[in-house]
């Protein structure tokens, strides 16, 4: 304002006041257009460099949740392998069952002559099954007729009947009366073997398991007799031969059922690879070896908060699932013809189902942690924001009122302005 004009002091404290009341708008406009009402450091550099270093932690904590995330997804493809692996399993669990019931037509058989010819074992009105069934087995040799039993003759006062399938034995002691029937009896009531006796008259000896061994014998006494019997000198009044016992019976047959189900639990088996090797997230994979690190603060060293998981490189073999083979196993295979094989694999797949378990709670305990970190930063994120918004964000009610405020303050500076200059206007009018 120039000097050379004289205004009256009325008009001077009117147009101060106008300056004082543009200089409010312009910040209130400021505010309103911003939002904030700390725009810079010379706002207020307290609430200005605290509220940064809010928004600056909060973005740190944002970018994290990314890994978080990641970290989620990674764990939750390996969750969803291990799971659906625990499925394959229980499908060769069901291929094991399947071939275990098709046992029977895979044992150790041995099947001897016809105890006695048809026209000496055939009693008149009876089968020659029964006729045989009813015959001694020791005494003197003689065939059945129809006043008589007929006996087989296996000399000793005491008689036995052993059993072994290499692992478990059976025994029982029996008499020179004891008939035919009485040692199928015995044999099927060991445990180790299944007997009987055909329409032709011959005796069919039948193990549980891959191997067997079957003598009977007789002696002076009942320990002689065992001895006997495990030599099998009484097997040739039955039909059956000494071998029966000193080489014993092994499984010669091949099921092809059990050979078709070789193939489909190879199949199985190579799923558990390959799923295996499908369970990774983003380049991770917790079941092909690799470690997982989730990092939840933005600190480093000692005072950063992380989560490590430690993979595991799942494969059929890890499991201990071997390959099935028809035939001699070799390292790595099982031979899926024998009762043994399909035992044992059973219990194998039993284990690995177990260790499957164990790392699928694993893996639902380390989601959980990861999971309730993600929710953490989220709502530690939206605390450091509005403690941000706090500091530095105007009140855009009071700012709006301000406005309102000003203008109303403005228009009543300008008609106190007027009215300072009225007096002039009237001395303007005299000259006139």
């Amino acid at each position: 304002m120039s000097s050379s004009i004289t205004l009256s002091a009325a008009t001077r404290q009117n147009l101060l006041s106008l300056q004082d009341t543009a200089a409010l708008a312009a910040t209130n406009q400021n505010r309103l257009s911003t939002g904030k009402k700390v725009n810079s450091a010379l706002d207020n550099p307290v609430n200005f460099f605290t509220a940064q270093s809010l928004s600056d932690r909060s973005s740190a904590l944002s970018g994290l949740l990314d890994g978080i995330s990641n970290g989620i997804q990674t764990i939750q493809a390996a969750n969803t392998g291990a799971s659906k692996i625990a499925d394959l399993v229980k499908s060769l669990q069901s291929t094991i069952a399947q071939a275990q019931s098709d046992a029977a037509a895979n044992r150790p058989t041995v099947t001897g002559t016809a105890l006695a010819t048809a026209a000496q074992a055939k009693a008149a009105g009876t089968s020659l099954r029964t006729t045989v069934m009813n015959m001694a087995l020791g005494g003197t040799a003689a065939p059945p007729s129809d006043t008589a039993a007929g006996a087989l003759g296996i000399s000793g006062a005491a008689l036995s009947v052993t059993l072994t399938d290499g692992e478990n034995t059976f025994t029982r002691a029996l008499t020179p009366t004891s008939t035919v029937g009485d040692l199928v009896d015995a044999i099927n009531a060991s445990g180790l073997a299944t007997a009987a006796v055909d329409d032709a008259g011959k005796l069919t000896v039948t193990g549980n398991s891959d191997k067997l061994k079957v003598g009977i014998g007789g002696g002076a006494t009942a320990a002689a007799a065992l001895t006997d019997a495990q030599s099998g000198n009484g097997n040739d009044e039955l039909g059956l031969t000494a071998g029966a016992y000193t080489t014993g019976l092994t499984n010669d047959k091949t099921s092809a059922a059990r050979t078709a189900l070789a193939s489909q639990f190879n199949d199985l088996r190579t799923q558990i690879d390959q799923i295996a090797k499908d369970s990774g997230f983003n380049g991770t994979n917790l079941l092909g070896g690799d470690a997982l690190s989730v990092i939840f603060n933005e600190k480093t060293g000692s005072d950063q908060s992380k989560l490590t998981i430690a993979g595991r490189k799942l494969t059929a073999d890890s499991l201990g699932v071997s390959k099935a083979v028809n035939g001699t196993a070799a390292t790595g295979e099982f031979n899926i013809q024998t009762d043994k094989g399909l035992s044992a694999m059973q219990d194998t797949l039993k284990t690995a189902l177990a260790s499957l378990k164990s790392l699928q709670s694993g893996f639902g305990s380390n989601l959980s942690n990861v999971q309730v970190r993600q929710d953490f930063s989220r709502q530690v994120g939206n605390i450091l924001d509005t403690g941000a918004a706090n500091l530095v964000n105007a009140d855009m009610n009071e700012e709006a009122a301000n406005s309102q405020a000003l203008s109303t303050r403005q228009s009543l500076g300008v008609s106190a302005l007027s009215l300072a200059n009225t007096a002039q206007q009237g001395i303007l009018q005299l000259l006139r």
